[in-house]
């Protein structure tokens, strides 16, 4: 008889308690094998891309890169592995988005484990799991065709690149150090800020600050 193949399992929050925690229950399982952890989004999308892990569990606020963002990304560029996003936000909306992204699973912070044992497993199998309470409301929002509020995660006419460097101002960084960790000149990240105010209708970094926040890409 072969040796049980387990399921490959990253785990992405920017709590390191959590991360240790989900990792010690997660081992306890003998079919799952936790293979790396990542701080934030942007670390999640590169250890997907090395470690190919089957399935991502993914914190929504992270700093650096959220998890819509990381979840977008990592469903574009590594589509064998499956996202579940374990969250604290409830709301369709954000269970919308997070859909939308690419995300196969959500989980809310304060289900019992063996919830996200089941979302891990349907989504490895190639299904999908929504947590109990979310998934009437959201199949009936769609069966209805009631489609979420545009731009409650990251308004849809920004690009992927302006929602990353809006996060980045959102959180404070000048635009030399976000030209350093997007690898893009100064003048470049000038420019995605004067768009996105543009866009946006917003003349200031605290406006931006204060949009992010209502849009849940950065928390408080």
């Amino acid at each position: 008889m072969s040796p049980l193949r387990r399921i490959r399992v990253l785990l992405a929050d920017d709590h390191t308690l959590i991360r240790q925690g989900l990792r010690a229950l997660l081992e306890k399982e003998a079919d799952i094998k936790v293979i790396g952890e990542a701080r934030n989004g942007r670390e999640a999308v590169h250890q997907v891309a090395a470690l190919k892990p089957d399935v991502v569990i993914m914190d929504i606020s992270m700093p650096r890169l959220n998890g819509f963002e990381a979840t977008q990304k990592i469903a574009a560029e590594s589509p064998s592995t499956r996202v579940v996003a374990l969250s604290m936000h409830k709301e369709a909306h954000h269970v919308h988005t997070l859909l939308r992204a690419g995300a196969r699973g959500f989980v809310p912070k304060d289900a019992p484990v063996s919830e996200l044992l089941a979302a891990v497993r349907a989504v490895h199998g190639g299904g999908c799991y929504l947590h109990p309470k979310i998934s009437g409301p959201v199949v009936d929002g769609y069966l209805n065709g009631n489609r979420p509020p545009a731009g409650k995660a990251g308004d849809d006419t920004l690009t992927p690149r302006e929602r990353e460097v809006l996060q980045l101002v959102a959180e404070g960084h000048t635009n030399r150090a976000i030209a350093t960790e997007l690898r893009l000149s100064i003048k470049t990240v000038e420019a995605h800020r004067s768009r996105i105010m543009t866009k946006l209708k917003i003349h200031n970094a605290a406006g931006l600050t204060r949009y992010a926040l209502s849009r849940g890409i950065i928390s408080d």
